[in-house]
């Protein structure tokens, strides 16, 4: 384990032991006007809006944003260092992943679930993950598989890619370790802490795009590369790398390599052997329209109580407001803990506070339930360190000390809260950082 983790679960252990937090916690209550919670966010060198850490604490303190989580794919290495700027942020770090699984049976039935391009495939992300430094050897072997399979399809794409580019007269040289190294250079990472994704094929194109083509030639030259009608202005990267996505590496385009996918039991599985609470990305009007799997929000809280799962993420930008209160109330309503996030897996640098559509804010009342699932989440993170049963045990069940569903998430939810006070005054004390207004 390294030293930087150790120091973070120290501080988790130190926060008190678990006998007088829950005295704390049956004193505390959800405050009526809930702080911001965001437990979602991607940090390089997965493709994501920040340019490290650092800067994605910096914003997350000057909002106000009192609990931050973090959903790399395939690999924590940065979470030590997220875990040590939490702490001299004053920001309580929720560890967590996101998997990309296959649902074979849905496939065949052409049912969308959460990805609104490819009938059958899932995400599904782990929540107040504690066992990934070290990882069981169960969960070692999950990950060495889908980070083998997915380094393979990446190093094909991107000679797919360059090999475009090479015949219509833009050969850019580029190969998956030039692409690699750049990111390591760039993020100041390992090499193996990076996993190649297809955002970071096309900016690397792009990037060599503009190096070669003179801004006066570029509309042109792009549309013969990929043989569209190029919509991008001579200095829009951003439109240039999506169009480079969507007009060569996806489904049936020049470039499109077949993914190989865990199944939606490893998944899961993988999300339990590393401690956390699996839970489900919900679209809902994210997609147009909403996809099979979600509609109504009564037959997704089915499907996803029938899979053994008791978490739902919701990423609220893509929302509009009273969509999103209605899957979120019904979902509430069935037990089914609900957080919320902003990814930031674009280059588009939001605020770290959700939001709804067209920056509409988040109703009061899913706010307080946003904030509740933070607490149960940072309690079942908490609660896993010290041995014991969080929110659900490790084969994915919902703690069997409570009589129903209200009453294990009241006490997940407050024990959640307390810690969140405790974590911040704790880090105020040793002067780390200024408590928040």
């Amino acid at each position: 384990m390294s030293e930087e983790i150790q120091s973070a679960w120290d501080r988790w252990r130190h926060l008190g032991e678990p006998g007088e937090m829950q005295s704390c916690a049956e004193k505390t209550d959800l405050p009526a006007l809930s702080p911001p919670a965001n437990t979602h966010i991607h940090l390089p060198p997965n493709f994501s809006a920040f340019d490290g850490t650092e800067q994605a604490l910096s914003m997350a303190a000057a909002e106000g944003v009192r609990v931050l989580g973090v959903s790399n794919y395939y690999d924590f290495s940065v979470y030590a260092g997220f875990a040590s700027g939490a702490w001299k942020h004053g920001i309580l770090p929720i560890f967590g992943l996101e998997i990309i699984a296959l649902l074979e049976d849905l496939q065949r039935a052409s049912i969308l679930i959460n990805d609104p391009g490819n009938a059958g495939r899932m995400y599904i992300c782990g929540k107040g993950i504690t066992r990934f430094d070290p990882m069981t050897p169960a969960a070692q072997e999950l990950m060495r598989w889908i980070r083998r399979n997915d380094a393979e399809r990446m190093r094909k794409m991107v000679d797919l890619v360059e090999a475009v580019f090479a015949r219509h007269g833009v050969a850019t040289g580029l190969d998956e370790p030039q692409i690699l190294d750049r990111l390591t250079r760039r993020y100041r990472v390992a090499g193996n802490a990076v996993g190649l994704q297809e955002r970071h094929v096309a900016q690397a194109f792009q990037e060599e795009f503009f190096r070669l083509v003179p801004p006066s030639e570029r509309a042109s030259r792009l549309s013969i590369v990929l043989g569209i009608t190029s919509q991008a202005g001579p200095e829009d990267k951003l439109r240039v790398q999506q169009e480079i996505r969507s007009a060569l590496m996806k489904v049936g385009k020049p470039a499109f390599v077949t993914e190989k996918f865990v199944d939606f039991e490893q998944a899961r599985h993988l999300i339990l052997e590393l401690g956390g609470i699996p839970c489900y990305p919900t679209l809902a009007d994210g997609a147009k329209p909403i996809c099979a799997y979600e509609d109504p929000p009564e037959k997704l809280v089915e499907s996803l109580k029938l899979n053994g799962i008791f978490c739902a993420e919701f990423i609220p930008i893509r929302n509009q407001p009273e969509v999103l209160e209605r899957y979120v109330r019904a979902l509430r309503q069935a037990g089914i803990v609900v957080t919320a996030g902003t990814e930031h897996n674009t280059p588009d640098l939001l605020a770290l506070e959700p939001r709804c559509l067209q920056g509409e804010p988040v109703p009061a009342s899913m706010r307080r339930v946003i904030w509740e699932g933070a607490c149960v989440v940072a309690a079942h993170q908490y609660c896993t360190l010290h041995g014991l049963c969080g929110y659900v045990d490790g084969a994915g069940r919902l703690n069997p000390d409570f009589r129903d569903c209200e009453e294990r998430i009241s006490f997940f939810a407050r024990l959640g809260a307390a810690i969140v006070a405790r974590y911040h005054e704790k880090s105020a004390d040793e002067g780390v950082v200024a408590p928040h207004g």
